[in-house]
């Protein structure tokens, strides 16, 4: 068992270039099934998608186990949000194999789309690219997660009762129509939950998305590394550090007041 447990504490937390080669191996196969449950949301469940859900199932089973036992408190592994998230989805992958497929099951596995802000911290430490663009990169994921997981939802609640959702692209069009408050009409909700969820697809999803427009087009923080205390974010138009008071050197065109 201790070899076992220096193994797996080696590929998730070790340094050397096999390590680094397993975690980077890792986050692109994180980046599969993150994409998968994106395309497979759109999908039939063709028998092709039980076998692929069960075997997809199984990895994420030894996946968990290793990262269980690289953790140096299991205990406190397995109640962190993150471990719950991922049980949850791994039992939604076999449950249709052995009762059939549960619509309500399509809302679970958005879930794993949580798993993407882990992907992202992992790629920040490695790419120039992630680190320079993260509140960019960190603002669009938070809206693409907000609609993915609320087009299920739509789905699950209204594809029994309302005519006008009757599939995945349906539930995706509603909530783009609404986050964008385009409105065109052609769809609406029924019911007291449904009026509700519509409420919090516009007051939700359209903060979420002026904060992307605002991080792509003004950034609130300029990236520049303190000499003194090492503070890497400040304001665009600072002349002093906020943490130590050192007089810093921005290059910057100016800020419209």
């Amino acid at each position: 068992m201790s070899k076992l447990t220096s193994l797996c504490q080696e590929v998730y937390y070790g340094l050397s270039p096999a390590a680094l080669r397993a975690r980077y191996a890792l986050v692109v196969f994180d980046l599969f099934i993150i994409s998968y449950f994106v395309v497979t949301t759109f999908m039939q469940p063709y028998e092709w998608i039980v076998i692929a859900d069960i075997t997809i199932g199984s990895l994420l089973v030894i996946d968990f186990l290793g990262r269980m036992i690289a953790h140096p408190d299991r205990g406190a592994f397995l109640v962190r949000p993150m471990s719950l998230i991922d049980l949850v989805v791994i039992g939604s992958l076999f449950v249709p194999a052995t009762f059939g497929n549960v619509a309500f099951l399509r809302v679970v596995r958005a879930l794993r789309l949580m798993r993407s802000y882990v992907v992202i911290r992992e790629l920040r430490s490695r790419s120039r690219f992630f680190s320079k663009n993260e509140d960019v990169i960190y603002s669009a994921m938070n809206l693409l997660v907000f609609i993915f997981i609320v087009t299920a939802a739509v789905f699950v609640l209204q594809v029994r009762v309302n005519d006008s959702i009757n599939n995945y692209v349906d539930a995706l069009y509603f909530t783009i129509a609404t986050l964008t408050t385009t409105g065109f009409g052609d769809i609406i909700l029924v019911g007291s939950t449904g009026r509700l969820l519509a409420v919090i697809i516009m007051i939700v999803g359209a903060a979420l998305f002026i904060r992307l427009v605002q991080t792509v087009f003004l950034p609130s923080k300029v990236r520049h590394e303190c000499l003194d205390c090492g503070l890497t974010r400040h304001d665009q138009d600072a002349v002093h550090c906020k943490h130590c008071g050192r007089q810093l050197h921005i290059r910057t065109k100016g800020v419209a007041g």
